[in-house]
């Protein structure tokens, strides 16, 4: 009797000290129960190509969820993150039809989508964290202002993007789909951030701001970076829905902000800020598709399954953050 108790201790310091160092586990755990669970409904959807369909679907919202991290660490919020999608996404439609659709005024229009996105992102951080306006109110007034701007420069959707862009998208290059490749970057440049002092800086500051500021870091400034990055990567979340969807819309990010926040919260970060991780985030933008496509292949009638997939989001939040809270407890 006496020596079950330091074994029970042992145990629960050791899965704390792993919740501690690697935030996304949890939302691991979650993800490999989905995968599970689709795979018992749809045996089918396990298969290589099923799952290469997942990733291409949503990697505009793993992208994204990237994207809002970087907000979420200092503390922040990004409720114009999807609209910045948006506008970026027509943006580049525009450019590649009115530049004729060649590579080079492909890739130029990329070049302007991104300098589009930085420009979203810098922004909001200069309306954030200079003017010192509330970040839910103030991304919320520039989310109306970025859906404005789409709807001006593409009033309806429907304008289709170059076919060498979504061929690319939706190709393979070595018999490998190139969607894949942009995964293996994407891995490699979160490995790469979590170790940049930025990364420390912007979770210091949404740790304890006050004492960030006495401890020599300019908090304004790591905050407006931060939505800078963010408004960096909401472009490229923008590139990948323009390649999965082959056109413009100026209304197509719009669901994509909160879902984006759920991925971030899935993923094991704090949205008081000062603890989480890139990685987790991305899982929980798979752990959202993945709810969606067992909704689906479980049957649930269409009038029901955006209740469904709701209730199933909320109740994989709640398993995630109890996980959470009692590792760290």
């Amino acid at each position: 009797m006496t020596l079950a108790t330091p074994t029970r201790s042992a145990s629960h310091g050791g899965f704390k000290r792993v919740i501690e160092r690697f935030p996304f586990v949890p939302a691991l755990l979650i993800l490999v129960a989905l995968l599970a669970l689709n795979g018992f409904f749809s045996p089918n959807s396990l298969s290589f190509r099923a799952l290469t369909g997942l990733i291409s679907t949503y990697l505009a919202l793993m992208m994204l969820a990237v994207a809002q991290t970087y907000v979420v660490y200092a503390g922040d919020i990004d409720l114009s993150a999807g609209t910045i999608v948006s506008l970026v996404n027509v943006v580049i439609v525009v450019l590649m039809e009115k530049w004729g659709g060649g590579t080079l005024s492909v890739f130029a229009a990329l070049a302007v989508g991104l300098l589009t996105g930085l420009a979203c992102g810098i922004v909001n951080g200069v309306v954030v964290a200079a003017l010192r306006l509330q970040a839910i109110v103030a991304t919320f007034a520039t989310s109306i202002f970025f859906t404005g701007l789409a709807l001006y420069v593409l009033p309806v959707a429907g304008t289709p993007a170059p076919a060498a862009f979504w061929r690319t998208y939706g190709g393979r290059i070595l018999d490998i789909p190139f969607v894949l490749y942009v995964v293996v970057v994407l891995a490699v440049v979160l490995f790469l951030a979590a170790r940049t002092r930025l990364s420390t800086q912007l979770l210091a500051v949404g740790d304890d701001s006050q004492a960030a500021f006495q401890s020599g870091l300019s908090v304004t400034a790591i905050r407006i970076k931060g939505y800078a990055l963010c408004g960096l990567f909401a472009a490229l979340a923008a590139f990948c829905i323009t390649g999965d969807t082959a056109s413009g819309d100026p209304l197509v990010g719009g669901k994509m902000t909160l879902f984006s926040v759920a991925a971030v919260v899935l993923g094991g970060s704090a949205l008081s800020g000062g603890y989480g991780t890139m990685v987790g985030s991305v899982l929980g933008a798979l752990i959202i598709g993945l709810i969606n496509s067992l909704v689906f292949f479980v049957g649930t009638p269409s009038e029901w399954q955006n209740l469904v997939q709701g209730l199933a989001i909320l109740v994989a939040l709640m398993a995630g953050i109890v996980v959470g809270r009692k590792a760290r407890a």
